[in-house]
């Protein structure tokens, strides 16, 4: 893959499991250049700690330096499911309570309602989405 496929961050080992690495990664200066810093998880706090599903886990130690990388496609996918579709969500619903004849406080309160309801079917289906966003380790 070719490096501007990937967004990559340093961070440091601080669990090893048998089949997986729990390492703790601190926001940098580089977040900065990055054209998805303002969508990216990663910008919006300090300290945040990933769990990467390998099977040579055993060969990293706590306190270790390392590399984690995911596919650039993966944050276009987390943009789309946290924010485009949701405002779709909000716009079409107020569009058809105020078709159907609600007042503009009942139409807010659907629109709102149906967000509401878009961010709970999300939340029943993160195992799910989660599996499709693969992270990857490497040594420094």
């Amino acid at each position: 893959m070719k490096q501007a496929e990937q967004i990559e961050h340093k961070g440091i080992v601080a669990y090893i499991g048998r089949d997986f690495v729990r390492v703790s990664i601190t926001v940098n200066e580089a977040c900065g250049s990055c054209a998805s810093r303002k969508a990216c998880a990663m910008g919006s706090s300090e300290k945040r700690e990933i769990v990467i599903y390998t099977s040579n886990a055993a060969q990293y130690s706590v306190g270790e330096e390392v590399n984690v990388l995911a596919r650039q496609s993966i944050g276009v996918m987390a943009v789309l499911f946290c924010y485009v579709v949701p405002l779709i969500v909000l716009v079409v619903s107020l569009i058809c309570a105020n078709i159907a004849g609600c007042s503009d406080g009942y139409a807010a309160a659907i629109a709102l309602g149906s967000t509401a309801i878009y961010y709970g079917i999300l939340g029943i289906f993160h195992k799910r989405i989660s599996k499709k966003v693969i992270f990857t380790i490497s040594k420094l």
